[in-house]
């Protein structure tokens, strides 16, 4: 066989595999541009599920704004577009607060995203930006183009001069409710937190410390009473989880030596729908 036609059969085998791959689960979610027409579920994992008949979060509120609204992610199961306005009704009360900025929800079905999150599949995770909500009239343009704000400082270690009373005061607010699972927030603001609450310390426990989340802070909703296809997260555990935190801010400040018989990260699958909950393929189906 001459190179040409040793290229040419090569060429042909690459397309047919190409043409006959089973499509990836984000391309087919992220297609998906309204919600399905079905009750209100969610099924799988938080990054590894789905959302039936999910709710869209009004772009504009009296207390809140839907940011970045090409990427359509601003729905959720109507527990959590009540939690939205819940939160934000008390977010507008704090001093130099009109409201909040709400980034990522879900996509319209929920599932895996073409871009992002590796959670944020079921309806039940939000995003809500550090910046104090001012303007809740913003356009289109600026939802886009207006940023956040980052409340770090030394890699997550400590917070900035951003922070604020009414940081701590929204955040407890948010995990003070009965609905969250868990809120993620970086290092140094769980610590802060500890450090300047002087009430009831019980909620700081669902304040979890993770990589990132200084410009925005993560909420976890418990899944829904009646969802039986959800799936919890582990309970967390015991304590106010103070002491965790702190060891997270030790080890920014003096990272342990690497370990070099550490094995290497394995790159992640992408998701195919059979990867999904069975339910998922109805609600891709639904109208």
């Amino acid at each position: 066989m001459t190179l040409r036609r040793f290229l040419v059969a090569l060429a042909a085998l690459v397309l047919a595999s190409t043409a006959t791959a089973e499509p990836l689960a984000k391309q087919l979610f992220g297609a998906k541009r309204v919600s399905s027409q079905q009750k209100p579920a969610a099924f799988g994992s938080y990054s590894r599920g789905c959302a039936a008949g999910s709710v869209q979060l009004p772009e504009t509120g009296p207390t809140w704004q839907a940011m970045r609204l090409s990427r359509n992610r601003n729905w959720g199961h109507p527990v959590a577009i009540d939690y939205v306005q819940d939160l934000s009704r008390f977010a507008a009360k704090q001093p130099g607060w009109n409201g909040l900025y709400v980034g990522d929800i879900s996509q319209p079905r929920g599932g895996p995203m073409t871009s992002g999150h590796r959670s944020h599949q079921l309806g039940l995770d939000i995003d809500i930006w550090m910046l104090p909500g001012g303007d809740m009239r913003l356009s289109r343009k600026a939802r886009e183009n207006l940023s956040s704000i980052s409340l770090r400082r030394s890699n997550g270690a400590f917070v900035n001069n951003n922070w604020t009373k009414q940081h701590h005061a929204v955040l407890r607010a948010a995990a003070k409710d009965k609905r969250v699972a868990r809120i993620f927030v970086f290092p140094g603001a769980k610590v802060q937190m500890c450090k300047d609450e002087k009430g009831n310390r019980a909620y700081l426990r669902k304040i979890r410390p993770w990589w990132g989340h200084h410009y925005h802070f993560h909420v976890r909703l418990n899944c829904p009473r009646g969802s039986k296809g959800c799936v919890n997260q582990d309970p967390i555990p015991k304590g106010d989880g103070c002491a965790q935190a702190q060891e997270w801010v030790n080890n920014i400040l003096n990272p342990p030596p690497p370990n070099p018989n550490a094995p290497a990260p394995k790159k992640r699958r992408e998701y195919v729908l059979a990867d999904l909950p069975k339910q998922c393929a109805a609600v891709l189906s639904s109208n």
